[in-house]
């Protein structure tokens, strides 16, 4: 086969420009699952490392070599992961995964450099226990402030200058008619095979390269820690010793981590390992190590935990507890009192009675276009697809509170703890945040159908599809962090009773003690922000479509006048209630907890209802489904097999 494929090299006449990464899988949906999980495995990556950086550089007791080189290995692992992952996410969701010549060759040359970088740190870092623990009077005046600077400094030198002869060699080859490497990035094992010449040289020089790095470092790491253990046995007492593992457990945790993946792939590259493992090796040492990188040094690190504590609190607590309150004792409120939509106990069973079939129908009407959608393809559109998500974003909006309120509608005193509190703040405006910008993506996308109708499939492709509901969930997120921010850091010490069925935001903040008069308008702004800038846009996006329809008089323009009907009756319900409680939240009104009743449970039946009752071709997709699994002779013999029971 290589004599083959060698020997079509003169029938090549043009030469790669570009290379595509074939990636995990070509399934679609896998590949939308994968996008969602390396999505949130990237941003705690981010968070994880930039805690143990922001912890070292407030807390003036980590200010020493150990942690200096950590804070230099936290900032290299961030490095090293976005070297790779934000290209990977955007392959996930492209139809080609393509990357060019120069930026595969910037990415090998990228990640290589840090990954050697990564092999010195941990070298560095042996050291430095190594002197700390075998020569406990000389470190303070070995490794000193300024020679621990040196040693980051040539770790970063070495590390970008070690792969510069293979990565020049590998660039040098001829790529001519294959350009698919089996691999989420530019690895040089699969780049030398696609190769239109025989590379032995270029190989062999690569994996000596490889191999004498790993080795090396390998064994002064093992050296440094085997004479580490040695001394730690030999500490009299049982707490140095406890103190010394724990230290040293992190690092060989890490060091066991990194080195044992990367030893799977790149010590025998021409041994013929199959495609597939080293994919899965080399995403375990290139994305999923960085993760683990603070959760080890965190967790078994006493004075990384406290640092952080105190970083956390720091940042919180302080900055908002008024000097008079922060200098004397005051008990924090632990629990919050619901009041309810009734304090009379005749109606509150009604309204149990009530509210769980008004959530049952929810679950089962919202379920049943999920349902349904996925199983007609003929409802496989980007209309569809985006009625499906509204269809599980209003399962969630109905979902937060409301089976909190049926249990407390069953009990005499309605608490809820503070921390249960802070999570239907953080949970009502993720969801209802996220089904906002949705709204407006489904009216973008009725906006094209109607107004550009021969555009319609290139605009809204399957692709454009998914990054809208990402979005839509990505800006939830960032306005229900923001507003949390504003809450879970106010001091309640007083009043603890909140009028409604669920932590209302505005509701929540006037019981803080102190003058939230700054975090109301903050709350305003952003809640009002977003409520009104996605109203307006929903209102000019139906304006123009209904000045596009009322100059058409065809059958397709009546469809269009019914589905656009739904919509602007579940914006109104919707929106209506929200801008009227966020926008104006302090004034007081008795009236904000019926609102919210509104866009927390009767939108979210309102939906199936309307997009069911209103639309043709979900009727006969229901119907053809109710066909499939509810034939009359199935149902009859399972009344009777009931029966028999």
């Amino acid at each position: 086969l290589k004599t083959n494929k060698y020997s079509n090299v003169n029938n090549c006449s043009s030469f790669v420009s570009k290379f595509i990464l074939l990636g995990f899988s070509h399934t679609r949906e896998i590949q939308i699952l994968l996008f969602s999980v390396f999505s949130g495995t990237y941003i705690l990556t981010l968070l994880g490392n930039l805690c143990i950086i922001c912890a070292v550089t407030w807390d003036h007791r980590l200010q020493t070599p150990m942690y200096v080189l950590l804070a230099n290995f936290s900032f290299l692992e961030i490095c090293y992961v976005t070297s790779t992952v934000p290209n990977m996410l955007a392959n996930f969701l492209s139809e080609t995964s393509t990357i060019s010549f120069s930026g595969c060759f910037l990415q090998f040359y990228f990640f290589f450099s840090m990954g050697t970088t990564e092999t010195f740190f941990l070298s560095a870092m042996a050291f430095d226990r190594y002197l700390a623990i075998c020569r406990p009077l000389h470190y303070p005046t070995i490794m000193t402030v300024q020679r621990c600077i040196t040693m980051g400094a040539g770790c970063w030198v070495c590390g970008f200058t070690y792969f510069l002869l293979p990565i020049n060699l590998v660039s040098q080859l001829l790529f001519c008619c294959l350009n698919e490497i089996d691999h989420f990035l530019c690895d040089p094992g699969p780049l030398i095979k696609l190769s239109c010449v025989p590379a032995p040289g270029t190989e062999i020089t690569c994996a000596i390269f490889n191999s004498v790095l790993i080795f090396s470092t390998f064994l002064f790491i093992t050296s440094s820690y085997t004479l580490v253990i040695r001394a730690v046995l030999r500490v009299p007492s049982a707490e140095g010793r406890r103190k010394a593992f724990s230290t040293c457990g992190s690092h060989l945790a890490v060091v066991s981590l990194f080195y044992g993946s990367i030893m799977l792939v790149y010590v025998s590259p021409t041994a013929g390992n199959p495609a597939g493992i080293q994919k899965y090796v080399t995403l375990f040492y290139s994305v999923l190590t960085p993760l683990f990188n603070p959760l080890i040094y965190s967790l078994q690190n006493k004075e990384m935990k406290e640092a952080l504590r105190k970083l956390f609190n720091t940042v919180t607590e302080d900055k908002f507890l008024p000097k008079s309150m922060s200098e004397t004792n005051y008990s924090r409120v632990t629990e919050f009192v619901l009041l309810g939509l009734s304090g009379s106990k005749e109606l509150q069973p009604l309204l149990f009675v009530i509210f769980s079939l008004l959530y049952l129908a929810i679950l089962l009407g919202n379920s049943l276009i999920i349902l349904t959608v996925t199983s007609d393809s003929r409802l496989h559109t980007p209309m569809y697809f985006l009625l499906a998500n509204l269809s599980f974003i209003d399962i969630c909006v109905a979902s937060f509170a409301t089976p909190k309120m049926l249990a407390d509608l069953l009990v005499e005193r309605k608490t809820i703890s503070f921390e249960a509190c802070m999570t239907q703040i953080f949970f009502v405006h993720l969801f209802t945040g996220g089904e906002m910008v949705l709204l407006v993506s489904m009216a973008y996308d009725r906006y094209v159908a109607i107004c550009k109708p021969l555009h319609y499939m290139t605009i809204m492709s399957r692709r454009v599809c998914v990054i809208l509901v990402l979005i839509s969930w990505f800006v939830g997120f960032i306005h229900t962090t923001s507003q949390l921010a504003f809450t879970v850091n106010l001091p309640f010490c007083g009043p603890n009773e909140v009028d409604s069925f669920f932590c209302d935001l505005p509701l929540v903040t006037k019981l803080a003690c102190l003058d939230t008069y700054v975090v109301s308008l903050l709350i305003v702004a952003d809640s009002g922000f977003l409520s009104l800038s996605s109203f307006l846009l929903l209102v000019v996006s139906y304006t123009v479509i209904l000045i596009t329809v009322r100059n058409r008089s065809s059958a397709s323009m009546a469809k269009a006048r019914s589905t656009l009907t739904a919509h602007i009756t579940v914006v109104t319900l919707f929106f209506g209630p929200c801008i009227f409680i966020y926008v104006w939240p302090f004034s007081g009104y008795s009236v904000d907890k019926v609102l919210a009743v509104l866009y927390t449970i009767f939108t979210p039946i309102l939906n199936p209802a309307i997009y069911t009752l209103r639309n043709k071709e979900m009727k006969s997709a229901m119907s053809k489904l109710k066909g499939r699994y509810l034939k009359p002779g199935q149902v009859s013999a399972v009344i009777r097999n009931a029966l028999s029971l």
